[in-house]
């Protein structure tokens, strides 16, 4: 048998603390993964807590099921989207919750494993898909969009600056079929591009070329960016009194995402700023509690690379959602 793979969840501690985890409460893992952060949570909500883990990766499935088989029913696993949390709660009996977490992005499992198209580091098929049984696949959208539309979806998620170049590459060089071809073909632009680097910028590259374009892809073919902003509303109502929500997002539109959420929640007026006069009605329903970011400390990310762009955003909420 093939071992499970190995995957160290980013600011564990730090999540447990800022759920204020506690023995007997209710907790929703929105992003189970290998099931590393439910662990931490279903310990700490020990004797008499419950804890619902979600994920729509049967791989990721399987090996948090095994993980967690040994807090027995207190853990509940479902398989589906974390856009559609409401829904998958409500069917489990998983309503007034102490707290939920969302850890975006792709996992450590998901870059690793061979076949799934997520990394350049190896040559396989573009798929991308985090859920593998159905949907549009990477390949599908780099061979059938067209040259503008390729372009804005580059721009749009990936913040890459030769976006426009990168697109008109692909359409003269199509069909691309896998991770090299598109790798290849995108650090070619890069180097033929107005200050020969890429995406880094000027000096040393930091970052592959292609980093930003297959973060583009990704986001594309999973809906993330709505998801999140779907999936953060219907959180909101899930919650108990003084319950909260913790997101750690990977990249600046996950995290611009959150941040907008949160602190439209947290204000009771969302009129214009020059509007002299409130009629929106809005109350605040959410605290956050700092209005600055969590990152990993330099040791976790000595320990652990994949952590250095994680940031951490919680709020509390304080009323009844809208």
């Amino acid at each position: 048998m093939t071992a499970a793979p190995q995957h160290e969840p980013v600011m564990l501690q730090e999540i447990v603390e800022a759920l204020g985890v506690r023995h007997g409460g209710r907790y929703v893992d929105a992003t189970l993964g290998l099931g590393g952060h439910s662990s931490a949570l279903a310990a700490a909500s020990q004797p008499g807590g419950r804890l619902l883990g979600i994920d729509r990766d049967p791989n990721a499935i399987r090996i948090a099921s095994e993980r967690l088989s040994s807090y027995g029913d207190a853990v509940v696993i479902a398989r589906g989207e974390f856009a559609d949390i409401a829904s998958i709660c409500d069917e489990r009996g998983f309503r007034l919750v102490d707290g939920i977490l969302f850890d975006l992005g792709v996992s450590s499992m998901q870059l690793d494993m061979p076949g799934r198209g997520f990394s350049f580091m190896r040559d396989e098929p573009l798929d991308m898909r985090m859920d593998p049984e159905g949907g549009m696949t990477a390949a599908d959208i780099v061979n059938t969009y067209d040259e503008a539309r390729l372009a804005a979806l580059i721009w749009e998620y990936g913040e890459e600056r030769n976006s426009r170049r990168i697109a008109r590459a692909i359409v003269a060089r199509r069909p691309l079929h896998t991770t090299s071809a598109l790798a290849n073909l995108v650090e070619g632009v890069a180097r033929h591009a107005p200050g020969g680097r890429g995406s880094g910028g000027r000096g040393p590259e930091r970052i592959h070329p292609a980093t930003r374009t297959f973060q583009a892809l990704r986001i594309a073919v999973n809906g993330e960016i709505d998801q999140i902003e779907r999936a953060l509303v219907d959180a909101e109502g899930l919650l108990g009194p003084s319950g909260r929500i913790a997101v750690i997002s990977f990249h600046s539109l996950e995290d611009r995402a959150v941040k907008t959420f949160f602190r439209d929640r947290a204000r009771d007026c969302i009129c214009p700023p020059r509007q002299p006069v409130c009629t929106c009605d809005h109350r605040a329903t959410l605290r956050e509690i700092s209005r600055k970011i969590t990152r990993p400390t330099e040791a976790e990310v000595a320990r652990n690379p994949r952590a250095r762009s994680a940031r951490l955003r919680v709020a509390e909420h304080i009323g009844q959602a809208a």
